[in-house]
């Protein structure tokens, strides 16, 4: 049956218009609140942190820090499927089609609880054994493995918010999940006050406070679906999976998950190598990760808006809109990557300080801060490029790209020039080098890439 168009009506201001008007200024009041929900989701990692460092002694912040690139390995699967469903919905949105949009949400919204479910059991049996092969030290495991075992039972939650939210960010809305994250955000540093300095239960407080608040994020961004009007609207009686627009979201979205996951597992591998430096430097690199991801956060929002703008504009058939799209992201990702880094690594003493006030885990972290932080715009840059391309359909190749460019990189670097030198700061030399290397590949690839996309376009119109 002949899919149903969607009526121009009048929209919420809450709504970007994506293929109409200036698109310097548009992305930018886009990407802000997009920006700031990243950020106050980091906030639930800072503040655990922050707190357990404080409060509960370097060994708890070194097992809270040393298990972020496991947790990041095993969910990435499903974010990437999240990055799926944006795509897909963004471009049904542009293409104006009303029946695809609805099934598409109902779709991704019964698979978000199904995978969020499945990673909760996974990740709870496996959680042990893994950081066993990590390398955790003795002192650090046994926290390290409460911490995230009790962060995998809220996994399902975890993913309901992620996907909701990706089809709101695809219709243009920014500004709900912003104001959801406000809320837990500060429901969860009061609760990890509380768990924390007075109930004493170290790691598991803020473990526990961290899946209360996304409990309520969650709920906030479902319960929108649930009264917003037009196709998104969620119905309990709609939820079941419509197979060709799971096979979609599935070939959209598991490329950018595997490449996600392969990222994490490169991590984990570097993560490894770290743990052979022993607790204080394995705390001073949780410390600076923890601030990097805040620089990070920053440019990754060009990369996210990138892949909506691309994805409604090329669904509009706007080609000209997805190249200025490409601009307008690149600009804004490597602005505030020039500035965000260098300014957190001349800040990094006393940014450190909130951490930690060991002087060891101080100078460990700094030492991360100017090898990794200082460069991240070219992190930033290379992730536009990537999100470009999984805008315009081309999913696969940025994952393959990125695993040889930067997993694999990382991972040869590993085995030969940190092998000879093994010292941290070559050890963290092989992030910039792969940004680099990942960065010019891509861009090659899309070059080739577009003019295929221009021609079809063009039969299509004819």
């Amino acid at each position: 049956m002949a899919s149903v168009p969607l009526r121009r009506t009048s929209r919420s201001t809450r709504v970007i218009q994506m293929t109409e008007g200036p698109l310097f200024t548009t992305i930018l009041f886009y990407s802000l609140p997009l920006m700031v929900s990243g950020l106050l989701q980091l906030v639930f990692n800072a503040a655990d942190t922050i707190v357990v460092g404080q409060f509960a002694g370097k060994e708890a912040l070194a097992a809270v820090g040393s298990v972020g690139s496991l947790y990041n390995m095993i969910i990435s699967l499903f974010i990437g499927l999240s990055i799926g469903v944006n795509v897909l919905v963004a471009n049904f949105t542009g293409a104006n089609l009303k029946k695809e949009v609805s099934d598409a949400v109902h779709t991704a919204i019964l698979l978000s609880v199904v995978g969020g479910a499945g990673l909760a059991v996974i990740g709870f049996i496996a959680t042990r054994p893994l950081l066993s092969l990590m390398g955790t030290p003795d002192d650090v495991i046994d926290l390290a493995a409460l911490y995230t075992r009790i962060i995998f039972v809220g996994m399902p939650v975890t993913m309901l918010y992620n996907f909701a939210a990706a089809i709101l960010r695809a219709i243009g809305d920014t500004k709900r999940p912003m104001y959801f994250l406000t809320l837990a955000g500060v429901v969860n540093l009061i609760l990890n006050l509380v768990f924390v300095i007075v109930f004493h239960m170290s790691v598991a407080g803020v473990a526990l406070a961290t899946i209360l608040s996304q409990a309520i994020s969650a709920a906030l961004v479902t319960r929108s679906l649930f009264h917003t009007e037009g196709p998104t609207r969620l119905s309990l009686k709609k939820l079941r999976f419509h197979r060709n627009l799971l096979v979609r979201i599935i070939s959209i979205g598991l490329p950018a998950g595997i490449q996600s996951m392969m990222f994490s597992i490169s991590n984990v591998v570097i993560q490894s190598s770290v743990n052979s430096f022993g607790s204080v430097v394995i705390a001073g690199n949780a410390a600076a990760a923890n601030i990097g991801n805040f620089v990070y956060q920053a440019m990754n929002t060009f990369q996210q808006s990138v892949t909506s703008f691309a994805g409604q504009n090329l669904g509009a058939r706007k080609p000209d809109r997805v190249i200025e799209s490409l601009r307008v992201c690149l600009f804004w990702a490597a602005v505030f990557g020039l500035v965000l880094g260098p300014l957190t690594t001349y800040f990094s003493r006393p940014l450190l300080s909130l951490f930690s006030s060991d002087p060891a885990v101080i100078e460990a972290g700094v030492e991360k801060m100017v090898v990794m932080v200082l460069p991240y715009a070219l992190c930033g840059i290379m992730d536009v490029m990537t999100g470009v391309l999984r805008g315009i359909g081309y999913s696969a190749l940025p994952m393959i790209v990125s695993l040889l460019g930067v997993c694999a990189v990382r991972l040869v670097w590993i085995a030969t020039v940190f092998r000879k030198y093994h010292t941290m700061f070559v050890l963290l030399l092989s992030y910039p080098v792969s940004w680099i290397l990942t960065f010019i590949v891509l861009v090659i690839f899309f070059i080739i890439l577009w003019k295929r996309v221009k021609a079809r376009l063009s039969t299509q119109r004819t």
